[in-house]
């Protein structure tokens, strides 16, 4: 379906920032921003990001 184009590292990154984006929601100042989270866990668990896709870039090892 997809090419994978996000490192381990990068996936974490993102795991991290996405799940603190989304406490911000709900626990911090409850502003909407704080569901842009979902983007990056979801781009976290398929491994792909289609923004790198749009730019040709990937973190990934060939």
């Amino acid at each position: 379906m997809f090419t994978a184009n996000i490192n381990s590292t990068d996936r974490i990154i993102r795991l991290i920032l996405g799940l603190v984006l989304i406490s911000l929601a709900f626990f911090g100042p409850q502003t909407p921003w704080g569901y842009l989270g979902i983007i990056l866990v979801v781009t976290a668990f398929i491994n792909f990001c289609p923004l790198y896709a749009v730019f040709g870039f990937s973190t990934k090892k060939k």
